[in-house]
């Protein structure tokens, strides 16, 4: 049966090409959408991109055809632009005139075209509930989402008897009692009848085994790891044939310390890389970075005081010498440490450093792709978040950049991902995190 898939603003500003993704069906856009749209296109942020991208796509289109009327699309279906007279009940007016005008063209084609289905696309919770309110049919869009409580955890336990993990430990390798593991995945060996009896180990694919992790004696740059997901982390971070590293966990995991650790000593030990480049995006209670005093430094400084905090705890400085003037600007000066916002990362070509992107979960998948499509040779790649702390009103727990590139590079040799969920910076962080 054929649909009629009205789209709101909210999915062609999180994924333009959904235009095309209704294959032989029809998709229309209310006119009001495009307002709405041309409102973010002179931004210079991914939101800005997206409208411009949309707006090229119509305009080309349109020299096809008349959009009012339907047209062609490449995978058989039809777009159309639309809009509407008619009026919603005036108590479902709840005064969002935009959304009010979407639901509208949405119940018209419903009324008129009824050999079709009628859906309204919305990543809106609150418009999905309203247009269901209204008997039309709504659904979110995504076309890879992946539930939190689904999502892969770089972790999986295997039952052993207690001589099998004795012999693991004599041996250093276990057989996987079956071929369905990816590559760079964690391995908990655990015997029923002993929980205390366990051994830790990754996945080798190429011999299908259990084999037993590098050895950690002294930790990075201070840091040892306090349990099992912070060992496979920084097994991952350390691990130079790893080229894309994911963690996702809680506030207060060791996601973003481990991460910084294992990159300055890469850079400073080892020197495996030129320096250690620190990013996140910038989302403060709706505001851009333009809106405060100074130069680019200044501006960023408040939204990258928890990395300071991080790479000044990882330094020892202790308060008397924080007073004489020690911080962070010594790894800085010295090349060791660049730290700056992902506004300015477009069109960078970024070799030989330790990128580490903090707080990936307000990123799009579009974005983490533009980030990720920077690494020149040479370059390693961090992404660490909190699915469930989300500040970009576009995009959700399933949707994120963060979570899409965990499912995306799974299988892949040169990625890993770990999820981290035990906290360690306190036992009072660790309760709210938990009870709040």
């Amino acid at each position: 049966m054929k649909k009629n898939f009205v789209l709101d603003t909210n999915v062609l500003l999180h994924d333009p090409n959904a235009i095309h993704a209704f294959e032989e069906h029809t998709v229309v856009i209310p006119i009001y959408v495009i307002e709405e749209i041309d409102k973010f296109k002179r931004e210079l942020s991914e939101l800005g991109r997206a409208a411009r991208t949309v707006g090229h796509m119509l305009d080309r289109l349109r020299e096809e055809g008349k959009l009012s009327e339907g047209v062609t699309l490449e995978g058989g279906g039809k777009l159309i632009v639309a809009f509407t007279n008619r009026e919603l009940p005036p108590s479902l007016q709840n005064g969002h005139s935009v959304d009010n005008r979407i639901l509208a063209v949405a119940l018209e084609f419903k009324d008129n075209d009824t050999k079709a289905t009628t859906i309204l696309v919305t990543k809106d919770v609150n418009l999905r509930i309203r247009a269901d309110a209204l008997g039309l049919k709504a659904a979110d869009y995504d076309a890879e989402k992946v539930e939190i409580t689904e999502l892969y955890s770089g972790v999986v336990e295997i039952d052993a008897t207690g001589e099998q993990i004795d012999g693991f430990y004599r041996e250093g390798r276990f057989t996987l009692p079956d071929p369905y593991y990816h590559p760079n995945e964690f391995v908990h060996l655990r015997d029923p009848n002993n929980p205390s009896h366990t051994a830790l180990g990754k996945v080798d694919l190429a011999h299908n085994a259990v084999v037993r992790l590098k050895p950690m004696k002294d930790g990075v740059w201070g840091v040892r790891p306090r349990n099992k997901e912070q060992t496979f982390a920084l097994d991952l971070l350390l691990n130079d044939d790893i080229n894309l590293v994911t963690l996702v966990g809680k506030a207060g995991t060791g996601k973003t310390l481990l991460a910084i650790a294992a990159g300055l000593h890469k850079v400073t030990e080892e020197s495996v890389f030129q320096r250690v480049l620190v990013s996140r995006p910038i989302f403060p209670l709706g505001r851009d970075i333009g809106y405060l005093p100074g130069d680019i430094e200044e501006k960023v400084s408040p939204w990258m005081q928890p990395i300071f905090d991080n790479v000044e705890f990882l330094m020892g400085l202790s308060k008397q010498e924080k007073r004489s003037g020690r911080s962070h600007r010594e790894l800085i000066d010295l090349g060791i440490l660049q730290i700056e916002p992902l506004t300015y990362i477009r069109g960078r070509t970024i070799p030989n450093q330790y990128l580490i992107v903090d707080e990936a979960q307000n990123l799009t998948p579009h974005e983490v792709k533009t980030i990720i499509t920077r690494a020149a040779q040479g370059t390693k790649i961090v992404l660490t978040g909190d699915p469930y702390q989300i500040d970009n009103p576009y995009i959700d727990s399933t949707n994120n950049g963060l979570v899409h590139t965990v499912n995306r590079f799974r299988a892949e040799k040169i990625a890993g991902h770990v999820t981290l969920t035990k906290g360690e910076r306190s036992a009072l962080a660790e309760l709210a995190s938990n009870l709040l």
